[in-house]
């Protein structure tokens, strides 16, 4: 494995971390309005790192409870939804997703290390040669839960919707959103796997290296890139709300 490589996944992932503190330390003393978004921001931060917290103290910022209370005793529209541009609104629907997509993989791919048998359960060694499609299995279930948990969690407050009514719409904002984000992170996590490591440096991606949460990383900016105009769909739609 190249030192550089080495080297730049370290800081990447050391930066991410970082930027994740630092949201979580401030929502901690500005909490968002709606209360989800205090995990989201950090999670989002751990693969967006730089950008994340740009995006944060820009436009994440405009949404916090302080903010909407003062709004509201003004009689006037939460600045969230009068000084943030629609693509921006879409980027941050995108990104609301990709959290989950991003707590969905952590949990699923460290589970799959710890405990293999976990990946034959999903058709390793039977449906599967490689190991890597079975768990893709698995980080879609986890990721499609941790996203409609995270999705019920901002559609039922903001619809006034019974419990039911709000699980519904979340699987139905969710679901095209999420798939479209997992496409773009198992395309890049497969070309990245069998061709610049396997191909070029002759090594095996494994789940216990920088290198390979390095490249998921990476792999969460294609999700985005692939997300983003089905959301952009999605809120022009009004199958997912506005943020």
């Amino acid at each position: 494995m190249p030192e550089w490589l080495h080297l730049l996944a370290v800081v990447s992932l050391l930066a991410g971390l970082a930027s994740a503190i630092i949201i979580a330390v401030d929502v901690f003393a500005n909490p968002q309005h709606m209360w989800i978004m205090n995990v989201v921001w950090p999670l989002v931060a751990l693969f967006g790192s730089l950008a994340a917290l740009w995006a944060y103290f820009r436009y994440g910022r405009l949404a916090t409870r302080a903010a909407h209370h003062h709004a509201m005793e003004h009689d006037e529209t939460p600045p969230n939804m009068t000084e943030t541009p629609f693509s921006v609104m879409v980027g941050k629907g995108a990104a609301h997703c990709g959290s989950g997509c991003a707590l969905g993989d952590i949990v699923a791919e460290w589970l799959a290390f710890l405990v293999p048998s976990v990946a034959v359960w999903f058709g390793w060694q039977t449906i599967f040669a490689e190991k890597m499609f079975a768990v893709w299995v698995l980080d879609y279930i986890f990721a499609f839960s941790f996203g409609v948990i995270f999705q019920y969690f901002t559609i039922k407050p903001m619809r006034d919707l019974t419990p039911a009514q709000g699980l519904i719409q979340a699987a139905k904002a969710d679901f095209l959103s999420l798939t479209s984000w997992q496409v773009g992170m198992y395309g890049f996590m497969a070309f990245a796997q069998f061709y610049l490591f396997r191909h070029l440096l002759g090594v095996k991606l494994e789940v216990p290296t920088v290198e390979f949460w390095f490249m998921m990383q990476i792999a969460m900016w294609a999700g985005f890139a692939t997300a983003y105009p089905v959301n952009w769909w999605l809120v022009s739609r009004g199958i997912k709300e506005k943020m």
